[in-house]
């Protein structure tokens, strides 16, 4: 028996079919977002998973990978070498990350004035963020050159000491430092200057009504107020000095004589992987640098309770 279809119940039908606002706003915000989830996905998620599955191989990049377990984590903390990675590491971001923010808080303190040519300020300071790791690290070999720096020429116009930057074991993690320190200081400045421009001017004007000076303000009202950035600051940084490497390698190459103290854990896994066709021990150190980066951020989250303050 045939169903007529009414004029009635195919109208209910039509409308029944039909998107409302909220599902058309959602299409088009998967579809914008498509494809940077897809670049997440492809080139960081993925080789991500890879990786964490090659750590348990022995694999030279050719062959076919060969499971071995544990063996590469056992032969990694066995790795009499390993102590050292790890403090030249732990030594560089404690001491490039707390010197990075110092000074980008002093710098955003004054380019919070209103001072002419703030936009220029501004732009110089950026300017080292945006500039490629590779020039910055061939600029300044030549600045810290023992013979033709400009560095140590200036040095010699005063009769003062012209050391070894980079060739001093004892101070070229310093010299490192310092470099990246002006690299990252920028980045650290605007996000500390839009901090600073958030806090609303009716704080600083109670406070000036009661009497309080300049310091009482910035410790009384500032810091507390800009600890949200300051955290947010010092999570990024940590992780990306704890990364480093770029900048080291350009610096000092390939040099075998100047590696030892600023052999860093990303080092040791382009050592392993791309210099000696390790790859399932280069794996294992980058899982294990991904352990280190994820606890750190854990206790960092869980210790902002006692020293971050929201404005509410």
């Amino acid at each position: 028996m045939n169903t007529a279809v009414t004029p009635k119940s195919s109208k209910a039908v039509l409308v029944k079919s039909k998107k409302t606002p909220r599902q058309k706003e959602a299409f088009w915000a998967y579809l914008f977002i498509a494809p940077t989830v897809l670049g997440l996905f492809v080139f960081y998620m993925f080789p991500a998973i890879v990786s964490f599955a090659l750590s348990f191989t022995k694999w030279n990049g050719i062959s076919t990978p060969e499971y071995v377990g544990l063996a590469n984590i056992l032969a990694l903390i066995q790795d009499p070498d390993i102590i050292r990675t790890i403090i030249n590491t732990a030594v560089f971001t404690a001491v490039s990350v707390p010197l990075s923010v110092a000074l980008a808080m002093l710098i955003s303190l004054m380019l919070n004035q209103k001072i002419k040519g703030m936009i220029v300020y501004r732009t110089l300071y950026f300017l080292p963020v945006v500039t490629m790791p590779v020039a910055v690290g061939m600029v300044w070999k030549w600045l810290y050159n023992t013979e033709y720096g400009l560095i140590n020429y200036i040095l010699g116009l005063f009769g003062l000491p012209q050391p070894s930057w980079l060739f001093n074991p004892n101070i070229a993690l310093i010299s490192v430092i310092l470099v990246y320190v002006w690299m990252t200081v920028g980045n650290n400045v605007i996000l500390l200057l839009a901090g600073l421009q958030g806090i609303s001017q009716t704080y600083y004007e109670a406070a000036q009504i009661d009497g309080a000076t300049k310091i009482k303000q910035f410790f009384k009202i500032t810091l507390p107020l800009i600890t949200p950035t300051l955290f947010f600051v010092f999570i990024t940084g940590m992780i990306s000095s704890l990364q480093v490497f770029d900048l080291i390698f350009i610096m000092i190459g390939d040099s075998t004589a100047l590696l030892e103290p600023l052999r860093t854990i990303v080092y040791g896994v382009y050592e392993s992987g791309f210099k000696y066709s390790q790859m399932g021990m280069a794996s294992a150190q980058a899982f294990l640098l991904f352990l280190a980066i994820l606890t750190v951020t854990i206790m960092q989250f869980v210790f902002q309770k006692k020293w971050v303050h929201y404005d509410g």
